[in-house]
């Protein structure tokens, strides 16, 4: 039998409560409390009250009033972009990208740093990813006591509560306390997840998922998974597995993957699996770069734009395996969008978009795919960096301490989000 499920606490209700309206205020900007009960569906009188605990830590504040038929002026706030900053960091097989934001979600800072192959364990990994925020930090010329914390998507299955990434199977590895190991050389909290929640967090309040109840966030990176919005909120799983979309099997007794089955949906379309894509088509290709995933990729988007017969042929192909996989997740969570992200699908653009759409359209039931948009994600930034951002943000709003009128948030270590 499973764990039983946790209990939510009226601490975590109260929380959740807070993000909430303050996610709806970024969103919105300038609000008021009338809109923003209406637009959360809490009271007046919960939303006024959550509104000035905000007010309190210098999250938001207030910014005029305006008419209201036939009663009072309703006064407005905004988020205070300069109450806080807050870090992003997209830990991926190949690079690790950072990102600094103000509380109003602009990007103020970036740095990268490449992972070469062979830089897999995690003392190298925690090299580069402290070394990425130290130089954000840096470049924004942030006071370090002004950061509310740094969000860590790890490619993998993360334990949230714990900071420990119970398996990466790019890396091989298994039960790795890496928040502990990030924390021996970061000074802000941390707080650990992984991209498919990331990017969904982020098409949901900045990209294609906003106002939507129910979506579909596909990553296509080096490895590939979706991240689930379902009923306005992201889908985690009983165990913090969801959205392994990458590892359900598309070609029976298929191809070998990293995760030790055969035939997966990564198997066929992450980057690695591209590469093997365009080596069955041409062997010899010249846009074929051994070890180097990024460069391949590259190589044949430009291809494709070029109308290169090859490279058109491996977007084909790989098109028509990513919307196999796709059909079976319209077919089973009927979203209203579903959202291609991740540097793969950048990459390749609207030409991988149209391919995905007709294979789609071949393979899924027609009711729910008459309901569902499919689209690029429209987020400018890397939108892992985003989400993770507001994983710190989860963070800081439940470490806050409430009615302390500062913006002073507990830097205790092991503090998990919501």
């Amino acid at each position: 039998m499973g764990a039983p499920p946790v209990k939510r606490t009226s601490r975590d209700i109260r929380t959740a409560n807070r993000y909430e309206v303050l996610r709806q205020i970024i969103a919105e900007s300038p609000a008021s409390r009338q809109e923003l009960a209406a637009a959360t569906g809490l009271s007046l009188a919960t939303v006024a009250t959550l509104v000035g605990e905000l007010l309190g830590l210098g999250m938001i504040t207030e910014v005029g009033f305006e008419e209201s038929a036939g009663g009072r002026p309703r006064g407005l706030v905004t988020v205070d972009a300069a109450g806080g900053a807050l870090i992003g960091v997209d830990l991926a097989e190949t690079y690790v990208r950072a990102e600094l934001f103000d509380l109003a979600l602009n990007v103020l800072a970036r740095a990268e740093e490449e992972v070469r192959p062979g830089e897999s364990r995690p003392e190298r990994v925690v090299h580069h990813v402290a070394s990425a925020v130290g130089s954000v930090v840096e470049r924004a010329g942030v006071a370090s006591a002004r950061v509310l914390g740094a969000g860590v998507s790890v490619p993998g299955q993360v334990d949230r509560a714990t900071g420990v990434c119970a398996y990466a199977p790019s890396w091989d590895w298994h039960d790795v306390p890496l928040r502990d190991l990030l924390a021996e050389r970061i000074s802000h909290p941390l707080y650990l997840d992984n991209p498919l929640r990331a990017c969904a967090v982020a098409e949901l309040w900045c990209g294609a998922a906003r106002g939507c109840g129910d979506a579909v966030v596909v990553n296509l990176g080096t490895g590939v998974g979706a991240g689930l919005v379902l009923g306005g909120g992201v889908h985690r799983g009983v165990s913090d597995s969801a959205g392994e979309w990458g590892h359900t099997t598309l070609v029976l007794d298929g191809r070998p993957c990293h995760c030790g089955a055969r035939g997966c949906v990564e198997a066929y379309t992450g980057a690695p699996g591209i590469m093997l894509n365009l080596r069955e088509v041409s062997p010899d290709s010249p846009m074929l770069r051994p070890g180097d995933q990024t460069a391949t990729v590259d190589a044949l988007a430009r291809g494709v734009a070029a109308g290169d017969p090859v490279a058109v042929r491996v977007l084909e192909d790989t098109a028509r395996y990513v919307g196999a996989g796709i059909s079976g997740l319209v077919n089973l969570f009927n979203p209203e969008v579903v959202v291609l992200s991740g540097w793969v699908a950048a990459a390749f653009g609207e030409p991988l978009l149209d391919a995905v759409r007709g294979a789609v359209g071949r393979h899924a039931l027609r009711r729910p795919l008459a309901a569902a948009r499919i689209v690029l994600s429209p987020i400018p930034t890397d939108p892992v960096c985003l989400g993770a951002a507001t994983f710190a943000l989860e963070g800081a709003l439940r470490t806050a301490r409430k009615g302390s009128g500062t913006r002073a948030v507990s830097r205790a270590r092991g503090t998990d989000a919501p």
